[in-house]
């Protein structure tokens, strides 16, 4: 799945409120991406994605059916 196909897939499932879908979208962007960027520009961005990956907590908490559930 290329990122056209996951944003829509996204967009299809209301997913824009999920954020981890979100996180995605972006890595697989940056791996489209990676021919265009030298090595520590991608790692660069990829900390940085990590980053906002682990910033999101533990949000879920509590709201598990209503947010893991298709």
């Amino acid at each position: 799945m290329n990122s056209d196909e996951l944003a829509k897939y996204i967009e299809m499932t209301e997913g824009i409120s999920k954020p981890w879908l979100l996180i995605q979208l972006r890595i697989k962007k940056l791996q489209e991406n990676k021919p265009n960027l030298s090595p520590e520009e991608y790692d660069s961005k990829l900390a940085e994605l990590h980053q906002d990956l682990m910033n999101l907590g533990e949000w879920w908490v509590g709201i598990e059916d209503q947010v893991f559930n298709p």
